[in-house]
């Protein structure tokens, strides 16, 4: 998922595994132009979300959607409470409304779309240092009512369920009146306990030794299969990975791309080389390809594509591009990689990571989708979306979004 800031300086959540949390009430529908987007979209306005299918258009302001767009959790305050339905997006259907004790913020989504965790302020994994507390109340739920209710020493952010959905991975801010780092762990929902996540070779990290970290969340992205999430954080000067810290390297600008195995409950990270982290995180992104094995991370500002194996969990090799300027976003296709620098889009491909084509849109992207047979490129801009011919980038329609600030990715199931 990309962290971007709107013109009216908005705070929201760009793709995959994590949440976005904004204040509002019922959805609202409304028709579309003429025009209609060919695939169900999802995309992120000012108000919150907004599924487009066809003429119809869905704006649902305090919602948060699972990883692959299949689903949608919105809530709503209801009196003192909250009412919490679920949106297929391949349908628009709207589940029934059912009501939470107490006033909520969506904040994480099961992989397969079917549990929610709540909070009760907004910050997310990827949107900043949550403010100091001494304790968390957490809220899980599904569109049948609550299951657990939680009340956690400590300051944590959900980040997501594992595959079984019986845990809930989390950030926990240390200290927690003054967080300045963060670890990793794992909350058993039956009894409400944290505990620390395994390492690769499935040996329990041994209490107190979990990796303390310092980073921002620029991206998370889900495996084709639901069962790894990969998050691509940077610390510029000023911060420093705690790794850094006990080996002695120097406290230098870094990257990394956290993993985290939802089904085997481990934590891994992959260090990026130099210059990943050294420019705005907003100039990194973070694509994977089709079938899971690839996951390929970009810093546009120094022209460097990491090709990461996904069974190795090592970077395999880095390739050289023209460099860029301007927020940065990625997506893969079956045979292309596609990056953007501010207006420029660069088709790459996918096995050579060369250059076929670059192109050139009217404004500032805001983010990509591709069609799932490959035939469209979607580019979030101004106000608008458009579609493009990935093998020349030819416009091949546009429709108006007044306020929209990202692009989700694709609705409805793969």
């Amino acid at each position: 998922m990309t962290v971007t800031i709107s013109r009216r300086g908005i705070l929201t959540l760009l793709a995959g595994a994590g949440a976005t949390a904004l204040a509002g009430c019922e959805p609202a529908r409304g028709r579309a132009s003429a025009v209609t987007v060919p695939d169900p979209l999802l995309v992120r306005v000012d108000e919150g979300l907004s599924l487009l299918r066809g003429p119809d258009r869905r704006t649902i302001p305090r919602a948060v959607a699972a990883a692959d767009g299949a689903w949608v959790f919105a809530t709503a305050p209801e009196g003192p409470d909250t009412a919490c339905w679920r949106i297929d997006t391949a349908t628009g259907h709207t589940s029934a409304k059912t009501l939470l004790p107490g006033r909520w913020v969506p904040q994480a989504v099961s992989a397969d779309g079917t549990g929610l965790a709540l909070t009760t302020t907004g910050v997310t994994v990827n949107g900043g240092r949550p403010p100091g507390r001494e304790a968390t109340p957490v809220l899980v739920a599904d569109a049948g009512g609550v299951h657990h209710r939680l009340d956690l020493r400590g300051n944590v952010v959900p980040e997501a369920f594992t595959a079984d959905r019986t845990g809930l991975f989390v950030l926990e801010w240390l200290p927690a009146t003054a967080p300045d780092r963060y670890r990793v762990r794992v909350v058993d929902l039956a009894t409400g306990t944290p505990g620390p996540l395994s390492t690769r070779d499935k040996t329990p990290v041994p209490p107190g030794a979990e990796e303390e970290m310092r980073g921002d969340g620029r991206q998370a992205v889900l495996a084709p299969d639901r069962t790894v999430l990969y998050t691509l954080y940077t610390h510029q000067p000023g911060h420093q990975h705690t790794r850094d810290l006990v080996s002695g390297r120097p406290g230098n600008a870094h990257a990394f791309v956290h993993t985290l195995n939802l089904r085997e409950r481990w934590a891994y990270c992959v260090d990026l080389p130099h210059p990943f982290g050294e420019a705005a995180a907003a100039g990194h992104a973070m694509a994977i390809s089709p079938d899971g094995g690839r996951l390929l991370v970009a810093d546009v500002s120094s022209g460097t594509v990491a090709d990461i194996a996904t069974d190795e969990l090592t970077v395999r090799r880095t390739v050289p591009q023209a460099r860029g300027t301007g927020a940065a976003h990625a997506a893969a296709g079956t045979d292309r990689l596609f990056l953007v620098a501010g207006t420029t889009v660069r088709a790459l491909d996918l096995t050579r990571l060369t250059g076929t084509v670059d192109w050139k849109v009217r404004e500032p992207v805001t983010g990509l989708a591709t069609s799932r047979d490959g035939s469209r490129l979607y580019v979030g801009q101004r106000d608008a979306v458009s579609w493009h011919d990935p093998a020349t980038g030819r416009e091949l329609g546009r429709v108006p979004v007044p306020g929209l600030v990202g692009v989700h990715g694709l609705a409805g199931s793969a």
